[in-house]
């Protein structure tokens, strides 16, 4: 837009010229043959036509003077470019047609090629300017972006290692009452049946059997407690996300979508599969990349593993790993589906209602 503006203006400032010396005649063609290569180097902008239009024109000028006033304007082109040194061919038809009778006019032209050169000089330095203010700010947006990026990463590697901090709090809480308390209960209890066998007291034995039954309450609470804690300190993401960082074999996408509750019993069971099933990949597989995708329908569970290589040295039926995850999945009901053809692949879907 800067390049049509400048060259806008010297075409104005040689029209001016033109019409107000007319030494060399009014004629209409060095109008539309100066506007035409300067459109046609605004248009394909490359050095040959840049090259050519300009060797082209001097070649006229130098044969025909009436061309000597538009000169400039062709000549914006090749001005501050490694062009440039073509530019001083253009003074051999000024100097071959200049004579006394119009010095004005030469000087004139010089004045406006001078004019047109700081034009393009100036316009190509903004043209700089603005292209390092874009890739500037490009690359701060792009380290903007980044810096994002690992913000987020962080906050999730937090949320992370503090969920798995307050699991294994809660799985050490109930460890400790498994250990201490419910050990201390059970003495009790086995002290208390000791006490009722030997005592003879029969208003004493009610007494004694009311205290055991309310030690057995107490004991079955805390065995009840214990078991909800130890249920909830197994998060099945965290597990899953474990297995996934800890795979470096290649690189690995994990798509979990699972928001309601699973059983202990059922969330083991997708844990030993991933493990397997990443186990038989980078065992007889040499793949890329690996999927692990554990989404949650409306009335069913979805694993899928897959990855992008080609499986060697795997037999599916003698497969030991994979017969104990055939029994787990049909002990929940559920199906297996396992394909080798194009890279390792198994698909399992169990319903909900286990």
């Amino acid at each position: 837009m800067i390049e049509l503006v400048d060259k806008i203006l010297i075409f104005l400032s040689c029209l001016i010229l033109l019409i107000i010396d007319a030494g060399y005649g009014l004629s209409v063609v060095p109008v539309i043959t100066a506007l035409t290569l300067s459109a046609l180097n605004t248009y394909f902008d490359t050095k040959a036509m840049r090259i050519l239009s300009a060797l082209g024109y001097t070649a006229l000028c130098q044969f025909a003077p009436q061309f000597l006033v538009f000169l400039p304007l062709v000549c914006y082109d090749i001005f501050v470019t490694v062009e440039q040194p073509i530019a001083l061919i253009a003074l051999v038809p000024l100097i071959t047609h200049f004579s006394k009778d119009s010095n004005t006019v030469f000087l004139v032209l010089a004045i406006l090629a001078a004019f047109s050169y700081l034009l393009r000089l100036r316009t190509l330095n903004l043209k700089n300017t603005r292209l390092q203010y874009m890739l500037l700010r490009d690359t701060s947006k792009e380290k903007s972006l980044l810096l994002e990026k690992k913000n987020n990463e962080l906050m999730e590697k937090q949320d992370y290692e503090i969920n798995m901090a307050t699991l294994n709090e809660r799985n050490r809480i109930s460890m400790e009452i498994h250990d201490n308390v419910g050990h201390l209960l059970s003495r009790c209890l086995l002290q208390l049946g000791a006490l009722m066998t030997i005592n003879k007291d029969l208003s004493l034995s009610e007494n004694l059997s009311s205290i055991k039954n309310t030690l057995s309450q107490a004991m079955d609470s805390i065995r009840t407690s214990v078991h909800n804690l130890h249920d909830q300190s197994l998060d099945l993401y965290s597990s899953i996300k474990g297995l996934t960082d800890n795979f470096e074999f290649c690189r690995i996408h994990l798509d979990y979508d699972i928001n309601g509750t699973m059983g202990k019993k059922l969330k083991y069971c997708f844990i030993t599969i991933v493990k397997e099933a990443l186990s038989n990949i980078l065992r007889h597989s040499n793949a890329t990349e690996v999927s692990v995708s554990l989404i949650e329908h409306p009335a069913l569970y979805q694993l899928i593993v897959q990855d992008n290589g080609k499986v060697t040295g795997y037999n599916i039926e003698n497969g030991i790993g994979l017969s104990n995850i055939s029994e787990r999945v049909r002990n929940f009901n559920g199906n297996m589906h396992i394909n080798i053809e194009n890279g390792f692949k198994i698909f399992i879907s169990i319903p909900k209602e286990n």
